[in-house]
């Protein structure tokens, strides 16, 4: 049975994990930490990084301020983790891997643990060569801590990858600044921040005479947990560094 413990345990995710575990006869709770402190049910959160010493995974969804030095403890301790925290653009994965170095333990950093999001991200990989040019636009609730979303820029790199010359007729100036949003390898990036909604993206292909866009919704927290629960069975088989869940489907 594997000793599972959750980091950012008094987050909204943190929680819901936590009771995912404690349903699945496979997985116990090995350990909670988060700097909030409180409780899962009847479960004590942790102000101290050490509740996760003895576990064989950490599930990680922190903040993106703290995530870096989290995944450094985790490594030193010699735990597994599995990374659900936003914010992990080329630049930042690529300082993980300083640190980290070759497993074990192992490092699966997974920007949506939706399989609907895996699958939007690898059609939008498919449909980028076809097109001259793409845009992203994500939608997101009011309380995320962070933009443009990790899911967002994991698609704009894949994009990128796929057809790294975006090509339009003009380059428009900005008369506001941010009008045309932020660059991810040279996909625009749109980030909105609404109460209401909880995590959407819209990914725009534009060509000679049509208009091609690959949506995927999440309407409930719930679609994330299957992933996360595949996700720390699995982590122990992966080689060192691993980014995105589509590496287990």
């Amino acid at each position: 049975m594997l000793k599972v413990g959750i980091s950012g345990a008094a987050g909204r995710m943190g929680r819901a994990v936590v009771a995912a575990i404690e349903e699945d006869p496979e997985l116990v709770v090995g350990g909670l930490f988060d700097p909030a402190g409180g409780s899962v049910g009847a479960q004590p959160i942790s102000i101290h990084s050490e509740a996760i010493e003895g576990c064989d995974v950490v599930v990680e969804f922190t903040n993106p301020d703290v995530v870096m030095d989290n995944l450094s403890t985790w490594y030193q301790m010699g735990v597994h983790a599995v990374v659900g925290t936003s914010g992990f653009t080329e630049d930042r994965i690529e300082a993980v891997k300083v640190f980290w170095r070759s497993g074990p333990p192992n490092c699966l950093i997974v920007p949506n643990f939706s399989i609907g999001a895996v699958l939007m991200m690898r059609f939008a990989e498919l449909a980028a060569p076809h097109f001259e040019a793409a845009e992203i636009v994500e939608l997101h609730h009011d309380r995320k801590a962070d933009a443009p979303s990790g899911t967002a820029a994991a698609t704009a790199s894949r994009i990128s990858r796929a057809n790294p010359d975006q090509r339009r007729a003009v380059v428009s100036s900005e008369l506001v600044p941010g009008a045309r949003g932020g660059s991810i390898e040279g996909v625009p990036v749109h980030s909105v921040r609404l109460p209401g909604l909880l995590a959407h993206q819209e990914v725009l292909f534009g060509g000679a005479g049509e208009v091609l866009t690959i949506r995927h919704d999440t309407t409930d927290r719930s679609s994330f947990l299957p992933g996360v629960l595949l996700a720390v069975r699995k982590v122990g088989e992966l080689p060192g560094i691993t980014v995105g869940l589509e590496a287990l489907l």
